[in-house]
């Protein structure tokens, strides 16, 4: 049997990984300290490696597809196909970001001034050609972890470090002073994978179910019975996807009307829904949107 082999990102992306993958319906289980875990697909095999790692395996071919943030792909500058941007910050986060920051009480609010400086980050290779196509000499240093404390420290002038909101870079007395790119988690396959027939068709179906759950997050079904009466007023107050589907009941001076919304609509919704005669509302999640 042909097997898919299926790279899970390691760190702050697997979590997430691993619950939309359930949504679009595979159950991926991780076993204490191994790095090979379950899947219910006899068609794929899983493997974790750390996200910065991950488009060298896919490139190479040791994984025929993974995910892995767009930042990672452009640090290894990696030859991969890009199937699909799986833009998470739909579930739970905003978008990461790379940052250049720098001592709220230094002297330097441009890119310009840290001529001659030393930057500390963990994207080495892009935030040399960052500041190489600035026409800004600076001296880039692979930082290990805790990037933000190399500046308070004084082992660094400034540093390019990832944040969603900024408040951990705030937290250090730090500041903001360019952003040199956003990052979303990207679903990508290894260039040979890709052109066998049976590997693309595999890769194809995860992609279009992941990016269905993707779209179908913060959205829910609505169903209820209205009366012919209140049909027109209820049906204009009803966003949709396209338009509501009503359907006709045994009785006919009712009718069922259903509907796709997002969520944070629901609670304003459901009183005008009842006040113009709708009754029997229901409110179910929705898995994938397709």
């Amino acid at each position: 049997m042909k097997q898919l082999k299926l790279g899970i990102p390691k760190g702050s992306l697997e979590k997430a990984t691993i619950e939309l993958f359930a949504r679009s319906g595979w159950h991926i289980e991780v076993h204490h300290r191994s790095y090979f875990p379950d899947i219910d697909d006899p068609e794929i095999q899983c493997s974790i490696c750390r996200a910065q790692e991950m488009s060298r395996y896919v490139e190479q071919g040791t994984l025929d597809v993974g995910i892995t943030g767009l930042d990672w792909i452009m640090e290894n500058d990696s030859k991969v196909v890009k199937v699909a941007d799986l833009i998470y910050s739909k579930v739970s986060k905003r978008p990461a970001r790379w940052v250049l920051a720098v001592p709220a009480d230094s002297p330097y609010r441009r890119v310009e001034d840290l001529e001659g400086k030393k930057v500390a980050t963990e994207l080495v290779n892009f935030s040399k050609k960052f500041f190489a196509e600035r026409g800004v000499n600076v001296q880039v240093e692979f930082s290990w972890g805790a990037t933000e404390a190399k500046v308070v420290s004084g082992l660094a002038d400034a540093i390019v470090e990832v944040t969603e909101t900024g408040s951990t870079i705030k937290a250090h007395g730090l500041v903001i002073i360019e952003e040199l790119m956003e990052s979303n988690p990207q679903l990508i396959a290894n260039e040979k994978a890709w052109k066998d027939p049976w590997r693309r068709k595999k890769i194809q179906q995860i992609a279009l179910l992941l990016q269905g759950a993707l779209k179908a997050h913060r959205l829910v079904g609505l169903k209820m019975n209205v009366p012919r009466q209140g049909l027109d007023k209820v049906v204009k107050l009803l966003p949709s996807l396209n338009a509501p589907t009503v359907s006709p009941l045994y009785d006919q001076e009712w009718f069922s009307v259903e509907t796709v919304i997002e969520e944070s609509t629901v609670r304003e919704l459901i009183p005008r829904l009842i006040e113009n005669g709708a009754e029997g509302i229901i409110e179910y999640p929705l898995n994938k949107v397709l």
